[in-house]
């Protein structure tokens, strides 16, 4: 039975979430703030773990950073009424793994709360693997990324993706399927956050050195080649 924990200081959207969960066989803890939230979630084993951003005492983006720089492999949704860009790119950026805007059906939540789950089950044999191309190295087990042998340090979504980059070389992959694989979530056109974050990791990967292996096709996505 997956260990779940809810950080939501409306009691109300808590207990819809909690029941809804709870119907499909889930072990379900709720804290009412960010404080209480940040303590269960580092003092015991969660599965899952889905917050509100704007939260009392403290905000879900700094216990999204908390959770993450201490247990770096449980999945984090997050919930919240704030849906631009840059507050996408705000929680991505803690660690978040996706991102869902109020008001949500419950059933969205539920599968992103599947996919999660079978992600990290099926990542958890590909720890100490090292994805080479290029000049480029990264240790999904480290999280170290080199290049020609600099380390560069990236964030825990730029890591995501570059990981299906690496993983998907010499092919043109769209911004849906990027937005499907990485953020597990439907592209919406309305937004740029997947542009966003092509730019981000291209400064890290590419900007000081000769050889570029991020490039953009328009009007179809990204390749990520020599040249």
């Amino acid at each position: 039975m997956p260990n779940l924990l809810i950080i939501e200081d409306d009691e109300r959207i808590a207990a819809l979430v909690k029941r809804g969960l709870e119907e499909h066989d889930y072990q379900v803890s709720v804290a009412y703030d960010g404080l209480s939230g940040k303590k269960l979630a580092l003092s015991q084993d969660f599965d899952l773990i889905i917050t509100d951003i704007i939260l009392p005492k403290l905000d879900g983006i700094d216990i999204c950073r908390e959770i993450r720089n201490l247990k770096p492999m449980v999945p984090i949704i997050m919930l919240t009424a704030l849906g631009t860009t840059d507050d996408k790119v705000e929680g991505f950026d803690a660690g978040a793994d996706d991102y869902l805007v109020k008001p949500f059906e419950f059933r969205e939540l539920h599968v992103r709360i599947r996919a999660l789950l079978k992600r990290n089950i099926g990542n958890t044999g590909a720890q100490g693997f090292v994805l080479k191309y290029a000049d480029l190295e990264y240790n999904l087990h480290t999280k170290i990324v080199r290049r020609g042998g600099k380390e560069l340090s990236l964030t825990p979504k730029e890591l995501k993706l570059l990981q299906y980059m690496m993983q998907h070389p010499e092919r043109v992959l769209s911004r849906s399927e990027i937005a499907d694989n990485v953020w597990e979530t439907t592209f919406d056109t309305g937004t740029n956050f997947i542009d966003v974050y092509i730019n981000y990791l291209r400064k890290k990967i590419d900007r000081d050195f000769d050889t570029k292996l991020i490039h953009t096709k328009p009007g179809l996505g990204f390749i990520f080649k020599q040249g």
